[in-house]
């Protein structure tokens, strides 16, 4: 599972490189308008809070494709074995292995679900292994702290995130909204059109930029950690098919 972390690792390096270029040039602002190139163009202060807006951007990127990429470990390690049959699984992930297999959350005509339920039936009449499947996500855009406790619930497991890490990441930055949150709700209020990206940038400092970041990865960090113990642990089988029982 290492390449996870390193999943991770390199999402976030590449914010941390947009965020030292954002600190540089604050740097320069310190001398007057920073300017680019031998023809000294001005940044404006217009695009600067345009360039701020990218964190947000990049932030829930991060979030949303960590989980992502979580989520599909869990499954991916439940299927490769072909040993492994439903009956194998924790009840929880047998739960969302019926959801993607029979298509209980699809709206289709009467045959296509018989055609489902079927296919179901035979898996488990004929004890077939687990072939890969991909947990329901649902819609993109609303990955915060509480969706990321709750599908880790529907796994049948609890974050392993410390305390510091949990209370940082709950505690108001802006308009009541804890770190994630606020993350969501910029992005999504971007890529609606709500506001534009001057005015997602404009109330924050790169410094604010820099704490927002440090408290998303330190607790994204513990996130994937507890989803690495738990595929590595075998708990998506039941107690008596870990190859540790």
């Amino acid at each position: 599972m290492a390449q996870l972390i390193q999943f991770f690792d390199e999402r976030l390096q590449e914010i941390e490189s947009y965020l030292q270029l954002l600190e540089d040039i604050e740097v320069e602002t310190h001398s007057g308008p920073p300017k680019l190139g031998k023809n000294e163009k001005t940044i404006t202060t217009q695009q600067q809070k345009i360039l701020y807006s990218g964190v947000f951007l990049q932030l829930y990127s991060l979030v949303e494709a960590c989980i992502v990429q979580c989520l599909d470990s869990v499954t991916e390690a439940a299927a490769q074995n072909d040993n492994y049959i439903p009956g194998d699984l924790s009840k929880e992930l047998r739960r969302e292995w019926v959801r993607v297999v029979a298509r209980t959350h699809v709206n289709m005509s009467y045959e296509k679900r018989l055609d489902n339920a079927l296919h179901l039936c035979n898996q488990l009449v004929d004890s077939l292994p687990i072939s890969e499947f991909k947990i329901e996500k649902g819609s993109s855009g609303n990955w915060d702290d509480l969706a990321i406790e709750n599908v880790a619930e529907r796994l049948g497991f609890k974050l392993n995130v410390d305390q510091d890490t949990n209370s940082e990441i709950k505690k108001n930055v802006k308009d009541d909204l804890g770190s994630l949150v606020l993350i969501k709700t910029q992005r999504n209020s971007l890529a609606h059109g709500n506001i534009s990206f001057v005015e997602c940038g404009e109330n924050f400092t790169v410094s604010d930029l820099r704490n927002l970041t440090d408290r998303t990865a330190s607790y994204l960090r513990e996130v994937v950690q507890s989803f690495v113990n738990h595929i590595e642990n075998h708990q998506y089988l039941i107690p008596e098919k870990r190859p540790h029982s």
